[in-house]
């Protein structure tokens, strides 16, 4: 009876130093935990939280917090880009802003002062005039256009279109400049009508930048193509030139808000590094997918992806 009494009494006291060597441990391990998480915020570091213990509620503890620091981690990125983004922004909308503007006020002064101008030159100056300040109020136009496609504040309905009819009218528009400038004309569409849910006006405005992207940037190559393709539940709209076309390293980057690259096609208007962005909004607003191909001076292709409707 004894025996079993002291065993009893040796098994008890061994749970209970278990139990307060696993509760030291344990106090350990999140005091260290406490620490190196304080340390991984201050520092704004990529870290990640290691311990080795056979705690599963401790384990499922270091996986949530780990988690909550990779998505920490990656809303800091975003918003790292998104700043620097915006800097970029407000540098290029005082750039852009302040060349027409410094051209519109030289031209005012010019009025001003020289009392020698006849009304031939007058005239002369004040067109001038209006088409500065208009290339200003269509700039600002495309900032506040990208400010409502990215906030959603830009209401577009969607419905059925004729996609292979949208297409036909905007190459056709093209058509005599492109002959008179001496670019091959090359039109893939087919006799039969292929219809998607979108937007006329947002298409013909998708068209009209990328067929003047083209003409601008393959002027080179001297040749623009429109193609139109079923492909599944998609149709395909390629706009090709063979112009001086994009380096593979910035395929990936041409999309991007204010990238400003140099001899980037995304400097459509005027070097605002709008142009491309808000071209990819107007897709994504259709709820189709842009992509891009380019082989500098062999071939250059826009693809617009829109989903297809039944006849």
């Amino acid at each position: 009876m004894v025996t079993i009494l002291s065993l009893i009494i040796i098994l008890l006291i061994g749970i209970i130093l278990l139990q307060f060597y696993n509760k030291k441990v344990r106090s350990r391990s999140l005091a260290y935990l406490h620490k190196k998480l304080q340390s991984i915020l201050t520092t704004e570091t990529s870290e990640r939280l290691l311990i080795v213990t056979d705690d599963q509620e401790l384990k499922s503890i270091l996986i949530a917090i780990n988690h909550l620091l990779d998505s920490n981690h990656k809303i800091k990125a975003t918003y790292d880009r998104t700043e620097d983004s915006m800097r970029k922004m407000l540098s290029n909308i005082s750039h852009d802003l302040k060349t027409p503007l410094t051209v519109i006020l030289g031209y005012i002064e010019i009025l001003k002062i020289d009392t020698s101008l006849n009304d031939k030159e007058k005239e002369q100056l004040l067109n001038k005039l209006q088409m500065k300040a208009n290339e200003v109020l269509e700039l600002i136009h495309k900032f506040f256009d990208l400010a409502k496609l990215e906030s959603g504040d830009k209401d577009i309905q969607l419905t059925k279109i004729n996609v292979s009819e949208i297409c036909r009218k905007n190459i056709l528009s093209y058509f005599e400049h492109l002959t008179m400038n001496h670019f091959a004309v090359d039109i893939n569409i087919p006799e039969k009508d292929l219809y998607a849910l979108g937007n006329e006006e947002v298409l013909d405005r998708i068209l009209s930048n990328l067929l003047s992207n083209a003409i601008t940037y393959g002027v080179d190559g001297k040749m623009v193509g429109v193609s139109v393709k079923e492909h599944g539940a998609f149709i395909s709209i390629d706009i090709i030139d063979k112009g001086k076309g994009i380096d593979e390293i910035h395929i990936d980057r041409v999309f991007e808000r204010m990238y400003t690259l140099e001899d980037s096609r995304n400097r459509i208007y005027q070097g605002s590094g709008l142009g491309l962005t808000i071209t990819k909004r107007l897709v994504e607003a259709l709820g189709g997918e842009i992509h891009l191909k380019s082989r500098p001076y062999e071939k250059t292709v826009f693809t617009v992806m829109l989903r297809k409707i039944s006849y």
